[in-house]
Protein backbone atom coordinates (compact mmCIF):
# COMPACT_ATOMS: atom_id res chain seq x y z
CA UNK A 1 0.00 0.00 0.00
CA UNK A 2 1.65 3.44 -1.14
CA UNK A 3 0.34 6.42 0.70
CA UNK A 4 0.85 9.81 -0.63
CA UNK A 5 2.42 12.20 1.79
CA UNK A 6 2.78 15.43 -1.09
CA UNK A 7 5.45 17.36 -1.99
CA UNK A 8 8.25 19.00 -0.08
CA UNK A 9 6.46 22.22 0.39
CA UNK A 10 3.36 20.71 1.29
CA UNK A 11 5.40 18.09 4.02
CA UNK A 12 7.18 21.20 5.30
CA UNK A 13 4.33 23.36 5.55
CA UNK A 14 2.38 20.69 7.58
CA UNK A 15 4.67 19.41 9.70
CA UNK A 16 7.64 21.98 10.45
CA UNK A 17 9.09 20.90 13.79
CA UNK A 18 9.62 17.52 12.45
CA UNK A 19 11.87 18.88 8.99
CA UNK A 20 13.80 20.90 11.85
CA UNK A 21 13.87 17.54 13.91
CA UNK A 22 15.21 15.69 10.70
CA UNK A 23 17.63 17.99 9.63
CA UNK A 24 19.41 18.03 13.11
CA UNK A 25 19.51 14.40 13.51
CA UNK A 26 21.07 14.28 10.36
CA UNK A 27 23.73 16.82 11.01
CA UNK A 28 24.43 15.37 14.55
CA UNK A 29 24.75 11.76 12.87
CA UNK A 30 27.41 12.95 10.14
CA UNK A 31 29.55 14.77 13.08
CA UNK A 32 29.34 11.51 14.71
CA UNK A 33 30.80 10.09 11.79
CA UNK A 34 33.46 12.35 11.37
CA UNK A 35 34.60 12.40 14.51
CA UNK A 36 34.54 8.39 14.79
CA UNK A 37 36.77 8.38 11.11
CA UNK A 38 39.00 10.80 12.36
CA UNK A 39 39.68 9.20 16.18
CA UNK A 40 40.15 5.53 14.80
CA UNK A 41 42.65 7.25 12.22
CA UNK A 42 44.64 8.57 14.74
CA UNK A 43 44.21 5.83 16.92
CA UNK A 44 45.72 3.65 13.52
CA UNK A 45 48.24 5.87 12.82
CA UNK A 46 49.69 5.81 16.59
CA UNK A 47 49.80 1.74 16.57
CA UNK A 48 51.11 1.95 13.21
CA UNK A 49 54.14 4.06 14.12
CA UNK A 50 55.12 2.56 17.12
CA UNK A 51 54.81 -1.17 15.48
CA UNK A 52 57.13 0.52 12.74
CA UNK A 53 60.09 1.11 15.37
CA UNK A 54 61.10 -2.18 15.72
CA UNK A 55 60.53 -5.12 13.47
CA UNK A 56 59.08 -7.71 15.66
CA UNK A 57 58.04 -11.83 15.74
CA UNK A 58 56.41 -12.25 12.56
CA UNK A 59 57.56 -8.97 10.75
CA UNK A 60 61.03 -10.46 10.82
CA UNK A 61 60.95 -12.69 7.44
CA UNK A 62 65.10 -12.65 6.93
CA UNK A 63 67.11 -16.27 6.16
CA UNK A 64 68.92 -15.50 8.80
CA UNK A 65 69.45 -13.68 11.83
CA UNK A 66 71.81 -13.37 14.63
CA UNK A 67 69.95 -14.41 17.74
CA UNK A 68 71.34 -12.89 21.46
CA UNK A 69 68.70 -14.41 24.60
CA UNK A 70 66.87 -12.66 27.23
CA UNK A 71 70.31 -13.00 29.12
CA UNK A 72 72.19 -11.63 26.66
CA UNK A 73 73.68 -14.37 25.98
CA UNK A 74 74.69 -15.37 22.34
CA UNK A 75 71.77 -18.52 20.68
CA UNK A 76 74.26 -18.34 17.59
CA UNK A 77 72.71 -17.53 13.56
CA UNK A 78 69.55 -19.20 12.60
CA UNK A 79 66.63 -18.88 10.54
CA UNK A 80 64.01 -16.46 11.56
CA UNK A 81 61.39 -19.13 11.68
CA UNK A 82 63.65 -20.73 14.41
CA UNK A 83 64.36 -17.57 16.22
CA UNK A 84 60.53 -16.91 16.39
CA UNK A 85 60.14 -20.20 17.91
CA UNK A 86 62.85 -19.76 20.66
CA UNK A 87 61.36 -16.62 21.45
CA UNK A 88 57.70 -18.31 21.68
CA UNK A 89 59.35 -21.28 23.75
CA UNK A 90 60.03 -18.64 26.40
CA UNK A 91 56.87 -16.37 25.72
CA UNK A 92 58.67 -13.14 24.52
CA UNK A 93 58.76 -11.69 21.61
CA UNK A 94 61.46 -11.29 18.67
CA UNK A 95 62.89 -7.97 17.95
CA UNK A 96 65.28 -7.19 15.79
CA UNK A 97 67.23 -4.83 16.84
CA UNK A 98 69.88 -4.33 14.28
CA UNK A 99 68.63 -4.54 10.81
CA UNK A 100 71.79 -3.03 8.91
CA UNK A 101 74.18 -5.91 10.16
CA UNK A 102 74.95 -8.53 8.46
CA UNK A 103 72.85 -10.99 9.13
CA UNK A 104 70.04 -8.80 11.39
CA UNK A 105 70.55 -9.08 14.94
CA UNK A 106 67.18 -9.78 16.73
CA UNK A 107 66.37 -10.14 20.50
CA UNK A 108 64.24 -12.37 22.61
CA UNK A 109 62.71 -10.26 24.99
CA UNK A 110 59.41 -8.65 26.35
CA UNK A 111 58.50 -6.46 23.74
CA UNK A 112 55.62 -4.62 26.11
CA UNK A 113 57.90 -4.26 29.15
CA UNK A 114 60.74 -2.60 26.80
CA UNK A 115 58.31 -0.04 25.35
CA UNK A 116 57.10 0.79 28.81
CA UNK A 117 60.52 1.02 30.32
CA UNK A 118 61.42 3.21 27.14
CA UNK A 119 58.44 5.41 27.62
CA UNK A 120 59.40 5.84 31.26
CA UNK A 121 62.94 6.35 30.74
CA UNK A 122 62.08 9.64 28.22
CA UNK A 123 59.75 10.79 30.44
CA UNK A 124 62.33 10.98 33.13
CA UNK A 125 64.70 12.37 30.97
CA UNK A 126 61.97 15.29 29.44
CA UNK A 127 61.42 16.15 33.55
CA UNK A 128 65.18 16.44 34.17
CA UNK A 129 66.24 18.61 31.35
CA UNK A 130 66.25 22.15 32.77
CA UNK A 131 65.48 25.19 30.66
CA UNK A 132 67.71 27.80 29.89
CA UNK A 133 66.00 31.30 30.12
CA UNK A 134 67.57 34.10 28.90
CA UNK A 135 66.87 37.24 31.29
CA UNK A 136 67.70 40.80 30.15
CA UNK A 137 69.41 43.68 32.16
CA UNK A 138 69.40 46.88 30.80
CA UNK A 139 71.53 49.77 31.96
CA UNK A 140 72.38 53.49 30.77
CA UNK A 141 75.56 55.21 30.87
CA UNK A 142 74.53 57.35 33.65
CA UNK A 143 73.06 54.50 35.85
CA UNK A 144 74.07 55.73 39.60
CA UNK A 145 75.15 53.17 41.85
CA UNK A 146 72.33 51.93 43.34
CA UNK A 147 70.29 50.78 40.28
CA UNK A 148 73.51 49.63 39.41
CA UNK A 149 74.17 47.28 42.17
CA UNK A 150 70.32 46.37 42.03
CA UNK A 151 70.62 45.24 38.95
CA UNK A 152 73.53 43.31 39.63
CA UNK A 153 72.31 41.14 42.69
CA UNK A 154 69.19 40.51 40.47
CA UNK A 155 71.83 38.90 37.56
CA UNK A 156 73.71 37.45 39.99
CA UNK A 157 70.70 35.43 41.27
CA UNK A 158 69.44 34.70 37.89
CA UNK A 159 72.62 33.23 37.03
CA UNK A 160 72.62 30.79 40.34
CA UNK A 161 69.46 29.56 39.03
CA UNK A 162 70.94 28.38 35.83
CA UNK A 163 69.59 31.44 34.04
CA UNK A 164 71.42 33.29 31.18
CA UNK A 165 71.71 36.99 31.22
CA UNK A 166 71.89 39.34 28.38
CA UNK A 167 73.50 42.99 29.63
CA UNK A 168 73.01 46.10 27.51
CA UNK A 169 73.73 49.39 27.65
CA UNK A 170 71.47 51.77 25.20
CA UNK A 171 73.16 55.11 24.26
CA UNK A 172 70.72 57.88 23.78
CA UNK A 173 71.30 61.16 21.70
CA UNK A 174 75.07 61.92 22.07
CA UNK A 175 75.65 59.03 24.20
CA UNK A 176 76.38 57.45 21.52
CA UNK A 177 79.62 59.23 20.92
CA UNK A 178 80.83 58.14 24.18
CA UNK A 179 80.63 54.33 23.75
CA UNK A 180 83.66 53.55 25.82
CA UNK A 181 81.57 54.64 28.86
CA UNK A 182 79.25 51.69 28.29
CA UNK A 183 82.06 49.82 27.94
CA UNK A 184 83.36 50.51 31.39
CA UNK A 185 80.19 50.01 32.91
CA UNK A 186 79.92 46.02 31.42
CA UNK A 187 83.51 45.36 32.70
CA UNK A 188 82.23 46.76 35.73
CA UNK A 189 79.14 44.52 35.55
CA UNK A 190 81.21 41.04 34.41
CA UNK A 191 83.19 41.78 37.08
CA UNK A 192 80.72 41.89 39.46
CA UNK A 193 79.41 38.95 38.68
CA UNK A 194 82.06 36.61 37.92
CA UNK A 195 81.51 34.24 40.84
CA UNK A 196 78.29 33.44 39.19
CA UNK A 197 79.17 33.65 35.56
CA UNK A 198 80.87 34.02 32.65
CA UNK A 199 80.72 36.28 29.58
CA UNK A 200 79.89 34.20 25.75
CA UNK A 201 81.44 36.69 23.94
CA UNK A 202 82.78 40.41 24.31
CA UNK A 203 80.97 43.35 24.07
CA UNK A 204 79.43 44.63 20.58
CA UNK A 205 77.62 47.69 19.63
CA UNK A 206 74.24 47.03 17.81
CA UNK A 207 73.09 50.29 16.56
CA UNK A 208 72.03 52.15 19.86
CA UNK A 209 72.89 49.14 22.15
CA UNK A 210 76.24 47.48 23.44
CA UNK A 211 75.53 43.82 24.67
CA UNK A 212 76.81 41.00 26.10
CA UNK A 213 75.62 37.57 27.46
CA UNK A 214 76.60 35.68 30.49
CA UNK A 215 76.29 32.16 30.85
CA UNK A 216 76.29 30.62 34.46
CA UNK A 217 79.17 28.75 35.76
CA UNK A 218 78.31 25.08 35.59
Amino acid sequence: MVYYLGNKEEVAASHPVAIELCGLIIFLFRVAVDFSAAFFAEKFLEVFSISKELMINEEIRDSEVRVIDNDGSQLGIMSSSDALDAAIKRNLDLVKISPQANPPVCKIMDYGKYRFELAKKEKENRKNQKVVNIKEVRLSPSIDNHDFETKLKNACKFLKSGDKVKVSVRFRGREIHHTSIGEEILNRFVEGVSEFGTVDKKAKLEGKNMALTISPKN
